[in-house]
């Protein structure tokens, strides 16, 4: 049925431009004189064109999409090259291009435009630019280039979609943090602790696999030459400084300082030479073993480049649900934009049976604690649950001196 109607549109312009082309030459054998004749020739070359457009096909453009990069972080701008290239030399009076971007990058697309209109001529390559001033955070894919083409008359029009396919992955926006381990002061509150994050290196105790992360001056060469394979030396620990984070992924408006701060968070204590993992239930539990190294804060970041705020169960239902497969006696860390006494009741519980706890607490640039929020902060206290207020623009402030406000 649309392949009908198309040709019967078609048909219809056919017609059209052979009457009017029947009326001007007409109008110049009845009329006579110099101007209708004038008149008629100047028409025949549009009419002709029209024809001859007609006839042209879409297939022979090539369409290729160039991108600077392919890792982003959120907020930095994207520069999208688009070209064509064509092999006749048919001249095109306009050519409209449009790069077909999701909704998430149109809305994220400010001044600059992703369509665009050009006047090729004879021309066989063509190209534009276009700017996606801040990027959003997430993994983004371009799939097609629109091209539309017309003439003079507007009686003939061609559009083709070409299948350009491409990605792009933005990582969270991050702060530089200089993480330090908590410590309670019960004369002074709560503040940062200055030990330094390391194993004791004059301990050895064993050796071990080696595993991403492990420093060169680890590596145990007598034992790795014997099972050629690479050893590293395993010390005691002075103390255990590894973090498991849980976030929040409940819907909220605060939700993206949420995983910004988680991304600042994690990427500080992993450059501390501490050990993290991460605990996210969206869409689906997703959970990180606690590791170190690098590639593992590649793999957390990616995770929190894709994570949407998709969850319906409270982080308290998560803490009762996924808190007792923990075995080791660790420093938690949760990470939410909603604090209320059952959360606090199970964060309680969780601390004493396997370690410290602290919870951040996401708000808005220069937003005070409700009355609420400050008497469950002082509930909070009271059982030994760390409560730690984040403005949305100010995580530096987080590891410096803190002190509940």
């Amino acid at each position: 049925m649309k392949t009908l109607w198309k040709f019967t549109q078609k048909a219809w312009r056919f017609i059209l431009l052979f009457l009017l082309i029947l009326l001007a030459f007409s109008y110049a054998m009845f009329q006579g004189g110099f101007v209708s004749w004038f008149l008629f020739y100047s028409f025949l070359p549009f009419a002709i064109y029209s024809v001859a457009l007609s006839l042209y096909s879409l297939n022979e453009l090539e369409v290729s999409r160039t991108l600077s990069k392919t890792d982003y972080n959120a907020g930095e701008p994207l520069k999208v090259t688009v070209n064509i290239k064509r092999s006749m030399g048919f001249p095109l009076f306009y050519l409209i291009i449009k790069d077909e971007l999701t909704e998430a990058l149109e809305y994220a697309e400010k001044l600059s435009s992703s369509k665009a209109i050009l006047f090729p001529g004879f021309s066989k390559q063509l190209s534009y630019e276009y700017t996606i001033n801040k990027l959003p955070r997430g993994e983004h894919f371009f799939q097609a280039i629109t091209l539309k083409i017309g003439d003079p008359l507007g009686l003939f029009e061609k559009e083709k979609t070409h299948p350009v396919e491409g990605k792009i992955i933005v990582y969270p926006a991050f702060t530089e943090l200089l993480y330090r381990p908590f410590e309670n002061q019960y004369d002074q509150g709560l503040t940062a602790s200055r030990e330094r994050v390391q194993r004791d290196t004059t301990m050895a105790v064993g050796v071990r696999d080696y595993q991403p992360g492990d420093r060169f001056s680890w590596i145990n060469w007598k034992a790795s030459a014997k099972r050629n394979e690479i050893m590293t030396k395993e010390f005691e620990q002075r103390q255990s400084h590894d973090v498991f984070v849980v976030m929040d992924c409940v819907p909220d408006k605060r939700f993206e300082a949420v995983v910004s701060f988680t991304a600042s968070l994690l990427r500080a204590v992993l450059k501390k030479g501490a050990q993290t993992g991460l605990l996210t239930i969206s869409k689906e539990r997703v959970s990180f073993p606690i590791r170190g190294g690098e590639q593992h804060l590649q793999q957390l970041f990616y995770h929190l480049a894709k994570i949407e705020a998709k969850s319906f169960i409270p982080l308290e239902k998560v803490l009762e649900t996924d808190g007792a497969f923990i075995q080791q006696s660790i420093s938690f860390m949760l990470i939410t934009a909603q604090l209320n006494k059952p959360l606090i009741e199970k964060a309680s519980f969780l601390g004493q049976r396997k370690g410290s706890i602290t919870l951040f607490l996401m708000k808005g640039q220069k937003e005070l604690p409700t009355d609420d929020e400050r008497s469950l902060i002082a509930i909070a206290n009271a059982r030994g649950v760390r409560v730690v207020m984040v403005h949305e623009g100010d995580f530096a402030a987080v590891f410096s001196e803190v002190s509940l406000r």
